[in-house]
């Protein structure tokens, strides 16, 4: 495949050039790297009525033979890594390591959504009457996938819902579009016309795709703020909805640990992609009694970490993907600044060109300041003192969102048994962001309705129909 020529939006199977087109830019030079399409209202009309008319035909095909495809959609993902990564790298920030590493996760993923079963249960088997109760699909789909991991949070998408039967509009950022689009060019190759069409747009086209009357429902990934819209949207025609929300995730580091050897483990756990991840820990509480040792090997380990244009060679982190968000995170420096908090690194912008803000870790902020309260979404980490457990577990609990959590031990049992208190809809124990297709993931409170992943996510694009006979 070809992945400097121009960018196609896919509908109906067929490569289709936009109405207009607009910008994207590479994050870490603010240059213009491509112009994406730009779906008309009539465009993405078009691409829901193919995706209406392919659905007869897809949700009666046996899902041995969707498996089948789907498995082979996420073999061709993997067989073109280096194109992919290398589009990725440019629209998003993130290094070509890491950005190879979610193109392969997303070809893993599709694979493994792939193997779970849709289950049928008897519910009566008697001489009066046999019941069962099975799954059966919704219909079109509407998909909204995020910025920050374009390629396989969209997968946690078209998995499970083509595995379930369904057909798909997939809509990625405007600030993402590139390998989605490429992605899309992938699918018509194996998938039959109009199961999967990719559009993409500017801001209006996220509307009018959760409110098109011929959207059965709507998956998307994002911010709280943006969700809601999206709920309420999708309200005025009843469709479901899964929303998978913000998080402002908590760790929790007993004082039994080793400070050294979790110490490059917990950095990560923050700052990987940047910080740019819902799960990513978002504020630290470290037992008075190791607070100083972590705070130092943190420091320490992150002075070792390259930050710079993720196609260079030797880059760990890149830059914020886009302006918007990176005047929300120095919003968040000066406002830690102007009160005065200790920044024990960073806090600094650049002056250079693209949207860089150095690795910044503050010490022992207010429990109600900004940076422990809102959800940063970059590279800034708030270390925060705690001495009794009763205390964390309620400091950590005091959040509208409960996306993610992890407890940090010597003490496997103890950690474990402290995890189910935690108000999270997935916590951790010695580890943090591992993800499986074959496990629900979804949020507590304002992170979200609704999971993606395991038998659970595949339901969530099912309707229960039970049938009965009567003998």
């Amino acid at each position: 495949m070809d992945f400097d020529k121009a960018f196609s939006m896919t509908i109906d199977g067929r490569a289709v050039s936009g109405a207009s087109t607009f910008d994207v830019i590479n994050p870490a030079t603010e240059a213009v790297i491509a112009q994406a399409p730009d779906a008309s209202r009539e465009q993405l009309d078009s691409a829901v009525a193919a995706a209406r008319r392919a659905f007869p035909a897809w949700s009666a095909t046996p899902i041995a033979a969707r498996r089948a495809m789907l498995d082979k959609l996420g073999d061709a993902i993997l067989a073109n890594i280096d194109g992919l990564k290398r589009v990725l790298t440019a629209e998003q920030g993130k290094s070509h390591a890491d950005a190879e590493g979610e193109i392969g996760g997303a070809g893993m993923w599709l694979k493994g959504a792939a193997t779970i079963e849709l289950p049928v249960t008897v519910n009566e088997d008697s001489p009066e009457r046999y019941s069962e109760t099975r799954h059966v699909p919704l219909g079109v789909v509407g998909a909204v996938a995020p910025w920050t991991f374009p390629m396989i949070l969209a997968m946690f998408k078209v998995g499970p819902a083509l595995l379930a039967g369904n057909t798909m509009v997939l809509k990625p950022s405007p600030f993402t579009p590139l390998a989605t689009l490429k992605f899309g060019e992938i699918a018509a190759t194996i998938l039959p016309p109009g199961v999967l069409n990719v559009v993409t747009g500017g801001d209006q086209l996220g509307p009018w795709l959760t409110e098109h009357p011929g959207i059965d429902k709507v998956s998307f990934t994002g911010s709280t703020a943006t969700g809601r819209r999206v709920m309420q949207s999708a309200s005025a025609t009843l469709k479901r909805v899964t929303l998978e929300l913000g998080g402002n995730d908590p760790a929790i580091v007993m004082p039994d640990v080793d400070v050294e050897a979790i110490a490059e483990k917990l950095f990560w756990a923050a700052f990987t992609n940047n910080g740019q991840i819902c799960i990513a820990t978002k504020r630290m509480y470290v037992h008075e009694d190791v607070y100083e040792r972590l705070k130092e090997a943190l420091v320490a380990y992150a002075r070792t970490v390259k930050v710079g244009d993720g196609a260079e060679q030797g880059t760990q982190l890149g830059p914020i993907n886009n302006r918007q968000q990176y005047e929300r995170v120095l919003d968040l420096i000066r406002d830690a600044r102007d009160r005065g908090y200790t920044f024990l690194l960073g806090g600094e912008a650049s002056d250079a060109p693209g949207f860089f803000v150095p690795i910044t870790i503050i010490d022992n902020p207010p429990e109600d300041s900004r940076i422990v309260k809102e959800e940063q979404f970059g590279p800034i980490l708030p270390l925060l003192k705690f001495s009794d457990v009763e205390d964390v577990v309620a400091r950590a609990n005091a959040s509208e969102y409960g996306l993610g959590a992890s407890i940090w031990s010597g003490d496997d049992e103890a950690a474990y048994a402290l995890a189910a208190r935690i108000q999270s809809g997935t916590v951790w124990v010695n580890e943090t962001q591992h993800l499986t297709p074959l496990a629900a993931f979804g949020g507590m409170k304002q992170s979200g309705i609704g999971v993606e992943g395991g038998l659970e996510g595949l339901l969530e694009y099912t309707n229960a129909q039970t049938v009965v006979r009567r003998r």
